[in-house]
């Protein structure tokens, strides 16, 4: 698996799931969709610091990657 910990993953979906458990594969499942959208969000980002002459991203760069990206 990736660097997302799967228990911060579970327990949102849980949260988020009205309580209902997780299956081992469908939380694979989402840490990989999970750590893909904040690589997408990420790079979307970057290129707004960029753009902006910017080596921090700061909150209008991930808003902007949000709308970009969606989410």
């Amino acid at each position: 698996m990736g660097d997302l910990p799967n228990a911060v993953v579970k327990r949102l979906l849980s949260k988020h799931g009205d309580g209902l458990r997780v299956s081992g594969s469908a939380l694979e499942l989402a840490v990989s969709a999970a750590e893909d959208y904040i690589a997408r969000l990420a790079q979307a980002a970057t290129e707004s610091a960029g753009e902006a002459k910017r080596k921090t991203l700061m909150d209008a760069d991930i808003e902007a990657a949000r709308a970009k990206v969606g989410g």
